[in-house]
């Protein structure tokens, strides 16, 4: 499959208290201010937030599901998250192309990742072995 600079790809979800939790479980990350109504509260958030990680895998739901799709391998992956996800919040993941080594197959995207009204709340870049 040809690839080609600037294509990109997204991904929505909105995030629920179930998928929160759900992330504790699977993730073993247990801080409260995850959790804990009360705790988070009284943190600098003002209320629960949603895991980074749970945030940053709707990025590599994209790069599995879309583009370059089933198969790829992820190599790497930066991260700087701006704004806290909140319950309720909608997500978007946008990746899109900006490097290809057509020998090995390898490619790098920048990784966007906006809330509902448009804030950006991740960004990166990923680096992906395409199928």
């Amino acid at each position: 499959m040809a690839y080609e600079i600037g294509a990109s790809a997204s991904r929505t979800k909105t995030i629920t208290d179930d998928d929160i939790r759900g992330f504790a479980t699977i993730s073993t990350d247990t801080n409260p201010v995850h959790l804990d109504d009360e705790y988070a509260k009284a943190s600098m958030f003002g209320e629960r937030i949603a895991h980074g990680m749970l945030t940053a895998s709707l990025i590599s739901a994209v790069l599995a599901n879309d583009l370059p799709g089933p198969g790829t391998i992820y190599l790497n992956q930066t991260l700087k998250f701006t704004k806290p996800v909140y319950i309720g919040d909608t997500i978007i993941a946008t990746c899109t192309i900006k490097a290809i080594k057509e020998r090995s197959n390898i490619i790098t995207f920048d990784t966007v990742i906006t809330n509902q009204d448009g804030e950006t709340v991740l960004e990166g870049e990923a680096v992906v072995k395409a199928p």
